[in-house]
C-alpha cells in the first residue's frame, strides 16, 4: 500500500518496510544480530529497507546493507533515545511512504501515520520474569513499553514458542496477530587449523561458554557446578568462559579463586568471530544453563560446529536444542554438575549428540525467517486496511 493504496489492489511484490534499527548503534548484541541479518534477508528478498537510528551506527551500514536508506538522527543516550522513538522516528517514517513499519526489538512509537501497517518483534519477557538480572532503564523500558507496542501492532512476532506463550499470558486479547518466527543461524567464520589456542591458555580439551558475563548467564552457579566436580575431570576438561564484561556479576576472579579453580578456568574477554569460531569448533559440549533466554543464539551456534549444549530447561533453551542437547535446572547446582559430568565422561551420550547437533542447527534458517516475517507484514498490510482510521 505504496501512499496509502491498497496491496491487495496493486499485489505488490516489493514492499518499502521502515525499522527502528536503534540496536545498530551499541555494540553488537543477540538483538542486533538478529535486526542486522533480518535486514540483510529482506534486501535479498528484493524489498526496499528505510532504517531509522537514534545516534550514528557502529557499524558501515551503507557498505553491508546496499541500496538500504539509512536516516540517523543525533539523539545519543538512553533518554534521549526514547524521546527519538516517539518524536523522530515517526515524523521520518511518515516523509517515506512505507508500506509497514517494523519495530525489532519491543518498541514501536504510540503515533504514526494511521495508513501504514505496524509489526513488533516481542524476544523475551525479562522484565517480568527476571526482572532482578536487568539494568533497570532497560526494565522500565519493557516493562512500560511493550504493552502499548502490542496493543498498536497489526501483527506480532515471537522468536519462540516459550515468548509466545508468555506473551499470551502477560497480555491479553492479542492471540489472533501472534506469530512465532525463529531467527536464523549466522554463519561464523572457519576454523583455521593453523593457529592454535594457547592466546588464552588453552591447551587442552575444553568446555565452553560464550556469552555476555552478566547475571542472566548464570554464571556462579556454572562455576560452583564445575568446581563440584571429580579432580580427574577437572583435569581433563578446562572450562573456558569467552564473552565481554557486562554488569553486576562481582568479580569473577575472584569467585574461581574461592572455589580453589583458578588452574582450570580460562576467561577470553570478549573475542572476534575469527576466535569465536576456534573456541567453538574445538570445544567438547558448549554450557549455558541460563536462567531466562529469549532465544539463545550460542546453541545454535555450537550445534553448526557440531558440538553438542548443556542448557536449561526453562523458557525457550528446551525447543531452541532440540535433540543436541542436555537439559539441567538452572538454579540446582548438583543438576548442573551432573549434567557436566556426563557430557564430559559419557561418550555413547556425546557421540549421539554430536550426531544431532548439526541437523538441529539447520532447522533454523534466515532466508526461512524473512519469508515469513514478509508473510506477517502483507497480513498486517491488508489488517491495516481493514481499520485504517485506528
Amino acid at each position: 500500500m505504496i501512499g496509502g493504496e491498497s496491496l491487495s489492489r496493486h499485489n505488490v511484490q516489493r514492499l518499502r518496510i521502515g525499522v527502528d534499527a536503534r540496536n545498530l548503534v551499541t555494540e553488537m548484541t543477540g538483538i542486533g544480530r538478529y535486526v542486522l541479518e533480518m535486514s540483510r534477508h529482506l534486501l535479498d528478498l528484493g524489498h526496499q529497507l528505510y532504517l531509522y537510528l537514534p545516534d550514528t551506527p557502529n557499524r558501515d551500514l551503507e557498505k553491508e546493507l546496499p541500496f538500504t536508506t539509512v536516516r540517523a538522527s543525533r539523539f545519543p543516550g538512553g533518554i534521549r533515545r526514547m524521546i527519538w522513538a516517539q518524536t523522530q522516528l515517526p515524523l521520518l517514517a511518515a516523509k517515506d511512504q512505507l508500506d509497514v513499519l517494523w519495530g525489532p526489538a519491543h518498541r514501536l512509537p504510540f503515533f504514526f501515520d494511521k495508513r501504514v501497517a505496524r509489526v513488533v518483534t516481542i524476544h523475551d519477557l525479562v522484565w517480568r520474569d527476571m526482572a532482578a538480572t536487568m539494568r533497570w532503564q532497560t526494565w522500565m523500558g519493557d516493562r512500560w513499553l511493550m504493552k502499548p507496542a502490542i496493543a498498536v501492532a497489526d501483527q506480532v512476532v515471537a522468536d519462540s514458542e516459550a515468548t509466545a506463550n508468555a506473551i499470551k499470558q502477560q497480555f491479553h486479547g492479542f492471540d489472533d496477530k501472534l506469530t512465532v518466527i525463529y531467527p536464523g543461524l549466522t554463519a561464523i567464520s572457519e576454523v583455521n587449523s593453523t593457529k592454535d589456542l594457547s592466546q588464552f591458555g588453552i591447551d587442552r580439551p575444553y568446555i565452553l561458554f560464550v556469552g555476555t558475563l552478566e547475571p542472566r548467564k548464570n554464571l556462579h552457579k556454572l562455576l560452583q557446578a564445575y568446581a563440584l566436580l571429580p579432580e580427574s575431570t577437572k583435569d581433563r576438561f578446562f572450562i573456558v568462559l569467552a564473552g565481554g564484561q557486562g554488569w553486576r556479576l562481582g568479580d569473577l576472579k575472584q569467585l574461581v579463586a574461592e572455589l580453589g579453580i583458578e588452574a582450570f578456568v580460562r576467561l577470553t574477554g570478549y573475542v572476534s568471530d575469527a576466535d569465536l569460531a576456534q573456541l567453538y569448533g574445538n570445544a567438547r559440549f558448549l554450557a549455558m544453563p541460563s536462567l531466562y533466554e529469549g532465544f539463545g543464539f550460542p546453541i545454535i551456534e555450537a550445534n553448526s560446529w557440531g558440538v553438542p549444549v548443556l542448557t536449561s530447561n526453562t523458557s525457550s533453551m528446551p525447543e531452541v536444542a532440540g535433540d543436541a542437547g542436555i537439559l539441567v535446572d538452572p538454579e540446582n547446582v548438583q543438576s548442573i554438575k551432573d549434567g557436566l559430568q556426563r557430557l564430559a565422561t559419557d561418550d555413547s551420550l556425546y557421540a549421539r549428540l554430536v550426531e544431532n547437533s548439526r541437523p538441529n542447527a539447520a532447522r533454523f534458517n534466515w532466508q526461512k525467517s524473512a519469508l515469513q516475517l514478509v508473510d506477517v507484514f502483507k497480513k498486517a498490510i491488508i489488517e491495516r486496511e481493514t481499520r485504517p482510521l485506528q
